[in-house]
């Protein structure tokens, strides 16, 4: 199981220094993602993907969610439709549920895809300042060495919490 941790940097060089620390801690690089103001060239560092950076994991659970309900809706208004009017068939009451899961999961997460993630919303201020979010998964009995790793050997650096749900496929 993993956590993210937050860390809020002054400069982008604080950031290759960071990165090169955590590589040496045996932190895979693939759980590193860094978030910067678009006019600040992140140069080799790994820029946050587009699961980072939007609301997609949250608008595709959403969608899956209210589109079951959606379908449970349908499937019983075609059941009741079927005993009033003769000659009605009834549908196949989990496909049509299934079915309206999909499509509003597909539909949520395309209007997710352009929705920043909320998560992010309490560091957009910095970023937007010029400062560097530089975002980290590690192993839960990692978190304090890593913390502590950070916070040693960069003072000016601003830890920012854990989150404690991270998606289990970034």
């Amino acid at each position: 199981m993993k956590r993210r941790l937050y860390f809020l940097l002054p400069t982008v060089n604080h950031a290759k220094t960071i990165h090169n620390e955590l590589l040496l801690a045996r932190i895979e690089e693939r759980n590193m993602h860094v978030l910067a103001r678009d006019d600040i060239s992140l140069d080799d560092l790994p820029e946050a993907s587009l699961l980072e950076k939007s609301d997609l994991i949250h608008g595709l659970q959403l969608g899956f969610i209210i589109g079951g309900f959606t379908g449970i809706a349908l499937a019983m208004t075609a059941y009741l439709t079927s005993m009033i009017v003769p000659g009605w068939e009834t549908a196949s009451m989990s496909g049509i549920i299934v079915g309206c899961a999909f499509i509003g999961s597909w539909t949520s997460s395309m209007v997710a895809v352009n929705v920043q993630n909320t998560r992010l919303k309490e560091f957009m201020k910095d970023v937007n300042s010029g400062k560097i979010l530089y975002m980290v998964d590690v192993p839960v009995h990692r978190i304090d060495e890593i913390s502590d790793l950070v916070q040693s050997n960069h003072p000016d650096v601003s830890v920012r919490g854990v989150e404690h749900t991270i998606p289990a496929f970034p």
